[in-house]
């Protein structure tokens, strides 16, 4: 697994109430301070993605502490999605492709699925083979909705406090049994005949 994505906290997060808002975010810098020795430990890398700048400035701060300690590592890449929406997310990616195109560095025209991705909060991190749902909410929450578009889709009825290793071992398990055909045919090697796949 190169890289892990997760949904930390959401934009519509903000609209609870402001003192659970408060203990999530103090839960944040905790859980940072805290196991920054293990993923140092585990060769982890820590990115974010979503509009940080909005975060308090105490979880600002110790968020950069721990990217900035962990940026040496090549392992697995974790992603935190803080203050993130998957709306926003292509809203802003429009805004810098028409700025660029307004500016005269791009032409319209130009705009095509790599510039667009290159545009988003995502960009240079690799295509989203695996998402796994907690809860067994059949919703994708305005998560990584472009991202999204071709990956498996795995729900659990376990809540995501409760989630552990053997979930993830059985979520990974049932994913490597799927055909990823992307839209196209299974094996293109195959031919028909007579109504049948040979």
């Amino acid at each position: 697994i190169e890289t892990l994505t997760l949904y930390a906290f959401s934009t519509e997060n903000w609209r609870r109430p402001a003192r659970e808002v408060s203990l999530l975010m103090a839960l944040l810098r905790h859980y940072l301070k805290r196991e920054v020795p293990e993923l140092m430990k585990n060769n982890v890398r820590l990115a974010t993605i979503g509009r940080t700048r909005d975060l308090p400035a105490p979880a600002r701060k110790e968020l950069r502490k721990a990217i900035a300690a962990l940026s040496g590592n090549r392992g697995l890449t974790l992603v935190l999605a803080l203050s993130y929406s998957g709306r926003a997310d292509l809203i802003d990616a429009a805004r810098s492709l028409a700025s660029r195109a307004r500016d005269g560095r791009i032409r319209p025209g130009d705009i095509d699925e790599a510039t667009f991705s290159g545009a988003l909060s995502t960009a240079g991190l690799p295509e989203v083979d695996l998402l796994i749902r907690t809860s067994g909410e059949m919703r994708l929450s305005n998560f990584l909705l472009w991202e999204l578009a071709y990956s498996e889709l795995i729900v659990t009825k376990t809540l995501w406090p409760d989630f552990r290793a053997k979930h993830l071992v059985a979520a990974l398990r049932e994913y490597q049994k799927r055909e990823r055909r992307f839209g196209g045919l299974v094996n293109l090697n195959r031919t028909w005949k007579g109504g049948r796949r040979t």
